[in-house]
């Protein structure tokens, strides 16, 4: 299995055990599963990427203070993402 590979799985494994937390929009780290090839890999992030980041912005907070999250949510990768998609990244 490649390394990327690897890291994709251990995103997803990571994404389906978050505690899932209720706000106006309902915060899962899931919702973020189109951009894990962009965050993992140099690839541009997809228009629904996008879209779930912006969608997903008031949770970003929350995951950023996850351990198993933060290593993915605050990677230079995840915030180049972030930029390319126009969603302001959240200072912690």
């Amino acid at each position: 299995m490649k390394a990327s590979q690897i890291a994709l799985c251990t995103l997803v494994v990571l994404l389906l055990s978050a505690i899932q937390v209720s706000v106006a929009v309902t915060c899962s780290p899931l919702q973020l599963s189109s951009c894990a090839g962009a965050i993992t890999s140099s690839t541009p992030p997809s228009k629904l990427c996008c879209a779930k980041i912006k969608e997903q912005k008031p949770c970003l907070c929350q995951y950023l203070k996850n351990p198993n999250l933060k290593k993915f949510v605050d990677s230079p990768n995840a915030r180049k993402v972030a930029s390319t998609c126009r969603a302001p990244f959240p200072k912690v």
